[in-house]
């Protein structure tokens, strides 16, 4: 197979789906809040070094996401609280001790912890995969008193064994298979595993941080997509999950488009907002775990 988790066929043409009981549009916001370590090179730049020659610490591009979580988060919260909307945050867990006055504001707000390691390395290179994991959800344990049922990859990325890794750790579901505009369950040594819709077109480290577009591009792009699902999804339920980060929509310039963003979505009769478990349950219900 191309693909050797999920088997491939149409989307239309897989398990015939029953829309959300608020909604066939299911709309996911997930904030993707991280922790880059001061003494350690960063992620992701936007100010390169001088000479091309990296430097720890690397003040401007530290600065950066750090701007992020000290306002841009806060609007981010503001924002979907006050219009009675729900979230998910993927969330690396260093976040508890870097930033706790962040941590308990989205436990506050009600969001959904999903699992995105300890720090803003990718699963490749932040050492043993098994232990990252577990310490990962151990800590969010520790703080919301909910084990994570769900797991992003810092970055999307995985090992060869990192589905059956998680399997492992009790996860129950992953985003970071971007295959689909619904959810599909997945092959693992371990057991199944299910494949719940992320988004690399409609996310602002694309746009803003890779494809660098004007502050604009993230609302059209969220406008022409909820066009095209309300016609499909008459006849097939889409999920539409938008990735946000503090330090890139949480921006002054770029705020006022994420807000316009939420409002449109919220006026549309077939737009319903779901955490990653209820995406989850609503799946499984009618498409049950396989067996093996």
């Amino acid at each position: 197979m191309a693909n050797p988790r999920i088997p491939y066929h149409f989307s239309n043409d897989g398990p015939v789906l029953k829309p959300h009981p608020e909604g066939s549009i299911m709309v996911h916001l997930v904030v993707n809040v991280e922790h880059w370590q001061f003494d350690a090179p960063m992620p992701r730049t936007i100010i390169t070094p001088p000479h091309g020659k990296e430097t720890v610490p690397d003040v401007p591009n530290f600065s950066w996401v750090d701007y992020g979580m000290r306002c841009g988060l806060p609007r981010i919260i503001e924002a979907i609280v006050d219009r009675g909307l729900t979230a998910s945050t993927s969330f690396n867990a260093g976040v508890i001790e870097a930033y706790p006055q962040a941590a308990h504001a989205m436990h506050q707000a009600g969001w959904e912890f999903i699992g995105h390691g300890v720090h803003q390395k990718s699963l490749n290179h932040a050492g043993a995969e098994a232990e990252v994991v577990k310490t990962s959800l151990d800590m969010i344990e520790a703080l919301t008193h909910v084990r994570p049922r769900g797991w992003l990859g810092p970055g999307l990325r995985e090992s060869h064994t990192t589905p059956e890794t998680l399997v492992q750790e009790g996860i129950e579901y992953v985003f970071d298979w971007v295959v689909d505009d619904v959810p599909n369950w997945m092959h693992t040594q371990n057991g199944p595993l299910l494949s719940l819709p992320y988004n690399l077109e409609i996310n602002d480290s694309i746009i803003y941080a890779v494809e660098k577009h004007s502050s604009l591009e993230m609302l059209e792009r969220t406008r022409h997509t909820l066009a095209l699902f309300e016609r499909e999804s008459l006849k097939h339920p889409r999920v539409l999950a938008i990735g946000l980060h503090p330090h890139l929509i949480g921006v002054p310039h770029r705020f006022g488009s994420f807000e316009r963003m939420l409002d449109l979505l919220m006026a549309s009769s077939q737009v319903c907002f779901v955490q990653g478990q209820d995406l989850a349950t609503w799946y499984a219900e009618q498409v049950p775990r396989p067996q093996g």
